[in-house]
This record gives structure tokens, sequence and C-alpha cells, in this order.
């Protein structure tokens, strides 16, 4: 039986070409998935090893404030703490480390590196006057505050040699630093694409820290001192406050972050292929349901010569197993391609990763050749049971039973039931306060409940078009009986396009209404005409709301300053803002008193939190504010919070005593004539053409906060392109075995007076009826699985001003898009059925 399935598989190589590259598609990028991740892991883990070869134990602050749990001042990593720890027993030397953000802007004044990787440190010269961690390749190390060091790709990209000027930001203005040094380094987030600065190390204190503190102390270890050994005397030493931690652990700590940081990239990546496969299965148990019909007589002999049933059954899973393990081992080969070749094009495109190997683990040779075989041999195993139930006697008049009435019944009154109890779940989820496990059940049982009555559905449908067919005249009504002959092979092919479709049109709906959800958000609740911040969403220098407020046509102005305290039990952040412009800046609803002016112990709340603490207006809250000071303020009025304002608001003027650093999160900011060009043009000068901060307007505001979503649905978009591609070779390979089967038909066509172009017309349309149908269905689908959601979205509470809205130009596209599916796909197979020999066509049997 296995000579028979293998001679099975090499007679029919075109007929299942298809399905292997079906089957390929979706390994290819599982396999490449995997192989792209675990060679940028491995390459970020192994560069950051590097950066802990000089850290045998690293001395740093713990995550909490003071002893008690309260606000208050921090242990201090001062030198004192660094001189006792390089004379410790087994130290070798210690070294004191101060870091923050440091935005380094090109000649052109654009910013140089990645927003969060754009970082600053300290140079810190051992005994021989050189740094270690940071060996210089031009120059000399920085010395005094208008001098700094840069690390050799930032240089090369920038363009800059020692002695060049280099405009600069750290918490906001400008700085402009003569590039003394130009250094290489191992450090992870340089070889990523970032860019590293060093000051000296007093220079850094006070840019970064407070003067005379570090933000970590390395301490290395004497030959022969084992960093456990090392660890347990430095924390002999230890302020309060403080721990010690070993190089290994940070380094481990460090690839854990990086393998985690890397996760979500992976499932994003790995959704594709699942889609892909999920799709294929289709294609392939469409394949093979066709394949065993073809054979009717071929089994039927088998079963009359004495094969048992379960032969049969293995005969087909052979076949399977074959097909599957072809299309494993050229999907690993191709995937391996894909992962190489999406490092180079993370290189082009301007990403910049560590030098490493590319890393093909055992693990996703593994994975990637059972997924390939799986999913074929289950998707066979269906065909496999129907084909060994063919009667022996199907073998003298080739005549195979059709799908029985009970068997419709049965599969109908079963695909019935999970789709009303799916569309139950839906509805029961939209009302619920949390019902996403509730949605995400009743979807997955309203999609199966809905292909399994695929068949059912095709029928009505596709009669929809029967008016339209009839404009192509026979070739129209020919297509029509052809798509609704055989309902499930035509539920099967456009399956693959419904589930796609259903995903895309489904995010779409969402995104589009959350977007406008958020764009009325950020109207209403912002009269500010701009929003100013860090383009890292770092904390800014006080100095830049000086400068707004100071800055031709502002006419109100706030920066809005967080600080973390204890209000009563619990560490909540206070915003601190200014009281007498914040009115003018926003445009709050509020269900209890009234915004006022703020200032002394006045704040006013948002809803959702004073409803969850039980606060009302005129209640009193006592305050542990972050130096550690006691106390209390009056809850004002209570305000509608939402993604742009929310929490605690009180005046800076009260806040600011109790803060040692004070930084602003961004600053909110009104001009005299709206926002404008040149309104923005001036306050972008007015800061000095800084790079390293944005000036947003309230459509740059909504933009950001739903970046997420618009990030969702452009990788959606991209999963819908694999979906189409696999469906296109599901119609194909559909129609191709169509074709093969009704050769006699089309001989007695042509015969008859049907000529080429007829035929072709008539399978073109087939593909078209048929590509339309899923299409159909699946942007039916979608839409409705978008409301659900929009649904459960208002329901939260979180977005009030959600309101449903349906892309009608989009979904046109869509559909216009399963249409082309239809024409592209049966180009080669209307070409193979125009070219039949009508004599030889007739007596194929």
């Amino acid at each position: 039986m296995f000579r028979t399935a293998l001679r099975n598989v090499l007679a029919h190589k075109a007929r299942l070409l298809m399905t292997v590259l079906a089957v390929m598609l979706g390994v290819a990028f599982v396999s490449g998935t995997l192989v792209f991740t675990s060679t940028i892991s491995d390459a970020l883990q192994a560069s950051s090893r590097k950066g802990f070869d000089n850290v045998d134990v690293a001395i740093q602050r713990g995550g909490t404030d003071r002893a008690d749990g309260a606000p208050g001042a921090r242990s201090a990593l001062d030198q004192k703490l660094l001189d006792k720890a390089a004379h410790l027993p087994g130290a070798a030397s210690a070294t004191g480390s101060v870091s923050g953000f440091t935005a380094v802007a090109d000649k052109h004044g654009k910013l140089i590196g990645d927003g969060f990787s754009t970082s600053g440190a300290n140079y810190f010269p051992g005994p021989d006057g050189t740094d270690a961690r940071y060996p210089m390749r031009a120059g000399t190390a920085p010395k005094g505050p208008h001098e700094f060091a840069l690390d050799a790709r930032t240089a090369d990209r920038g363009g800059y040699k020692v002695g060049d000027t280099v405009r600069i930001s750290v918490d906001g203005p400008v700085r402009e630093q003569k590039l003394t040094g130009v250094f290489t380094t191992d450090d992870g987030r340089v070889g990523a694409g970032g860019s590293l600065a060093l000051f000296d190390t007093a220079t850094a204190q006070k840019l970064f820290a407070t003067p005379g503190e570090f933000s970590e102390i390395d301490v290395k270890a004497a030959p022969g001192t084992s960093q456990t050994a090392l660890k347990d005397a430095v924390e002999k030493v230890l302020p309060k406050g403080a721990e010690a931690t070993t190089g290994r652990e940070l380094a481990d700590e460090q690839a854990k972050f990086i393998a985690q940081s890397m996760d979500g990239m992976k499932n994003a990546l790995l959704a594709f292929a699942g889609v892909a496969l999920f799709v294929g299965v289709f294609i392939i148990a469409n394949t093979f349901t066709m394949l065993v019909a073809q054979r009717t007589k071929e089994l039927a002999l088998l079963r009359a010569v004495g094969a048992s049933r379960r032969q049969v059954t293995r005969s087909v899973l052979a076949e399977a197993l074959v097909v599957g393990t072809v299309a494993g081992v050229t999907g690993l080969l191709a995937g391996i391609g894909i992962g190489a070749g999406l490092r180079a094009l993370l290189g082009v495109t301007g990403g910049k990763m560590p030098d490493g190997p590319l890393v093909v683990s055992p693990s996703t040779i593994l994975i990637s050749l059972l997924v390939g075989v799986v999913v074929t041999v289950l998707a066979a195993w269906l065909p496999g049971r129907r084909a060994a139930k063919i009667p022996p006697v199907a073998a003298m008049n080739s005549v195979h039973a059709t799908a029985t009435t009970k068997s419709l019944v049965v599969r109908n009154t079963i695909g019935a039931l999970l789709a009303g109890a799916g569309t139950a779940a839906v509805l029961v989820a939209t009302g619920m306060s949390d019902g996403k496990a509730t949605m995400g059940l009743g979807t997955a049982l309203l999609v199966t409940g809905v292909l399994v009555l695929t068949p059912l559905l095709s029928r009505p449908l596709i009669a929809l078009a029967a008016p339209a067919l009839r404009l192509f005249g026979i070739s129209g009504a020919l297509a029509r009986q052809n798509a609704v002959r055989n309902p499930r092979r035509t539920a099967a092919t456009a399956s693959a396009l419904t589930i796609g479709l259903l995903l895309i049109t489904g995010m779409t709906v969402v995104a589009g209404s959350v977007q406008q959800a958020v764009d009325k958000m950020a109207t209403s609740s912002l009269k500010a005409d701009y929003v100013v911040s860090m383009a890292s969403r770092s904390p800014l220098s006080p100095d830049v709301a000086k400068k707004l407020a100071s800055a031709d046509g502002v006419t109100a102005s706030s920066p809005l300053r967080n600080s973390p305290s204890r209000v009563g039990s619990d560490i909540e952040y206070l915003t601190g803002v200014n009281g007498k412009d914040f009115g003018k800046l926003t445009r709050l609803d509020f269900t209890e008193g009234a915004l006022g002016t703020l200032g002394g112990d006045r704040a006013v709340v948002d809803g959702s939190l004073a409803k969850e603490k039980g606060w009302h207006t005129g209640s009193r809250l006592p305050v542990t504010f972050e130096d550690g000071k006691k106390g209390t303020l009056t809850i004002g009025g209570i305000y509608e919070g939402n993604e742009v304002i929310r929490g605690i608001i009180l005046d800076n003027g009260t806040l600011a005593p109790h803060q040692k650093h004070a930084t602003d999160m961004q600053v909110m900011v009104k001009t005299a004539h709206g926002a404008t060009p040149e309104a923005k043009d001036s306050l972008v000068k007015a800061l000095g053409e800084n790079p390293a901060i944005a000036v947003a307007d309230k459509k740059d505001v909504s933009d950001s906060i739903s970046k997420t979503i618009t990030l969702m649905l452009n990788m959606l978009y991209g999963l819908l392109a694999m979906a189409v591609i696999v469906a296109v070779l599901g119609v194909v390979n559909t129609l191709a075995m169509s074709v093969f089967e009704r050769s006699q038909e089309i001989g007695m066509l042509r015969a008859i007076g049907l000529d080429r172009r007829g035929i072709k017309r008539m399978v073109r349309l087939e593909s078209l009826v048929i590509s339309l149908f899923g299409g159909v269905l699946g942007i039916g689908l979608g839409v409705f699985f978008g409301w659900a959601t929009g649904e459960l979205i208002k329901g939260t509470g979180q977005l009030p001003t959600y309101e449903l809205v349906l892309p009608w130009g989009r979904m046109g596209i869509f559909l216009a898009l399963a249409a082309l599916v239809g024409v592209l796909a049966a180009l080669w197979p209307a070409r193979r059925a125009a070219k039949l020999n009508m004599l030889q066509a007739i007596k194929a049997e």
C-alpha cells in the first residue's frame, strides 16, 4: 500500500505541486521567523554579555524608596561608598557609572539613534587614565562641561570627527559640545542602532543625577576571587536601599529581557505563518478530497481485491506524509533564506544589529518539519476516512456515493448549533464589563459554525449572482452551475479568503472607530494648540516650559509634572500644572464640583479613581510628598478622565517645593492664532530647533495614542497579503482539478459549438463567483465582529467617545481584491481548459 501511495504521488506531480506550495509557504514563514528572531536575539545577548566583561558585582539602588516604603530620599551611591568597595578584600577596582537620555543631532539637525536607545554616560578613568569599557579610536577623553566623546558608529552616521562642535540635548535645551574623542563599545544598544555620548564624571552627574552621586558602582574582582565571594563582601558595606548583583546575574537578566522583547516580534511574525497554515489546511483537505473523488474506481478496486478500510486510509495518509515531508524540508530551507533576508533587510532599512552568525537551532528544524508533516497529515485524515468507506461495488459502475441526506442534515445541524452558540456568546460578551474570554470563545464557535455551514450558504449566495452571470450567456450559466455543483469544494476553496477578510475587516472597523474616538477625545479635552514633549518620552527640563511661556504668540502654557506620593495608604502619582492657565488649555467635563483656579491645597481628581477610592468633592486627602513631608489636599472637583488627562491634578506651586529635581513630562501651549504651520515653526525656533523635542498638535497627539492600533492594523494588512497568496494557490488548485474532472464535459461543450474563448470565460467566471462568495462572507463576519468588539470596548468605559465607523471605501477595496484573486487564479486553469483536445477529452474516463 505504501508503494501504491508513492506511485500515486509521483503520478500527480503537477496536481500536488499547489498543495506542496501551500504547506511550504506556512512552514517557510514559521522557520524564517524562528531563524530571524534567534539570530537577532543571540547577537544581542552575546553583545550584552561583552558589556559585563568588566563587571563582577554591581551596586545599584533598590526598587523601593525609603525603608518604610514611603516616598523620600533614596540611598546615595557616592564617592565614599565607591572607595569602600574598591578597598574590599577580593576587589581589584571599582567604577562609578552615571547614565541617562542624550539625544545627538546630525549635521542636518535630525536625531541620530532610535528614541530610548539614545543615551549618555560618564567616562571613568582608572589608575592608567583610561576607561577599559570605552577604548578611544581617535582623540582623547572628555574633560570639562563643554566636551564629550561619541561612539564610533554614531560618529560615522553623523559624519563627525574629533574637533567638531555637535548639538545635543539631555533634558530639552540644546547644548553645543566639542567632540574630543571617538570610542568603540560592545554596548548592545549601540549595536542595535542607538547612540552613546560620554561626559566626564562631574558633568554626567550634574546632567543625569546629583553632583557626587552615581547611578551604579561596578566592582571588578581580583584574580582568584569569585563573583559570589565578592558579592558577599560588598553586601557588608551596602547602605539601606542599595543592593548588590553579580555580573553573571546582570548578564542573565539582560539576556532574559532581550528574549522577552523579541517575543512580541516573534509572535507577530508567527501569527502571519499561523494564518497561512490555517488557510493551507482548507487547501490541503480540499485537494485530498478531490484526489480521492477522482480515484473512486481505483480505491474501490483495491477494496474489491482485499484491501481493508484501514489500509485504504493509511494509503491516503502515506501520500500526505510524503507531501508534508517534502513541503517541510523545502519550507525549512526557504525559511532559512527568509531569515537571512530579513536580517539583511533590517540593515538596509537602517535597523542596526550586532554582528553574529545565522542561527538555525535544532528546535527550529524539528518544529518546521513537524508543522509541515502534522498539518498535512491532519488535513488529509478526513478525506482518508471517506476513501475507506467507498463500497467495493463502486468499482463496477464507477459511481461513488454522494453525501447522503443524513450526513448533510448532521453537518448543517452541527454548524447551526455552533454558529448559534457563538453568536449568543458574542452578544452576551458585549454587555459584560470584562467579556474578553467570552468574546474569544464566541468568536471561535461562530467562525467554526459558519465554516461548517459554508456549503449550505454557498447555493443561495451564489444564486444572487445569477442575473449578472446571464449577461455572459451560456458561459455565465455554466459557471454558476459549476460553482454550486460541489458545494463542499466551493466552500473549502472560498474559506481561505473568508478567514483573511474576516480578520482584516474586523480590525479595520475597530481601528477606524477607535481612531475617531481618540480624535474626538483629543479635540474635546484639549483647548491647547500644541503639546511639547521629548521625542523619547523622557522628562523635560523646566527651562523648556519657561522658554515656551515667553515665546512670541504664546497666550497660555502649562507644564505637566508627575511626582510619586503616598495618598492615604496607596502610592499615587500627583500631576502638577500651572493652575492659572490650566483651564484655558483643557476642556474637562466635571461630574462634581468645578475646575476653578487651582492653588494651595486644592486638587481635582478623575472619576474612575474617585469611584475606586470613594472620594467626593470636599474630601480631604492625607498626602506624603516625594521628599517625605506630609500635607493635606482638598478635592475641589471630579472630572471624567481620558487617555490624555487623568489622575490627581494640583498646582505646581504646591508640588514643586517637595521635588528635589523638578522635571516635566510635557508642556501644553496655546497660541494667539491657533495651530498653524507658522506658529509651530515659531515654537520650534524658540526651542533652538532641537531634534529631541516634539511639538505636536491635536492630530499628532491622537496619532500617538492610537499608534498601537495602527501598527496592529498594518501587520494585519501584511497578514492579509499572506492569506491572499495562499488563497490564490487554493483557487488555482481547485480550478485545475475541476478542469481535469470535467474533461469529458468540456470536450462535449467544444464539440457542440462552445469556442475556446467561451471555455476560458466559463472557468474565469466560476473562479470569480467563488472568490466573491468568500469575500462577501468574510467582510460580513468582519463587520459583525468589529461591531461586537467595539461594544466591548465601549462597555469598559475607557473610551466613552467610541462610535461604530464602517469604512465603506476600504471594504469596497477588499471586495475588489477578492475579485482580483478570482481573476488571477483562473488564468492558468482557463488556458488549460481551452487547450484540451475535444476528441481526446470526450474519450477520457
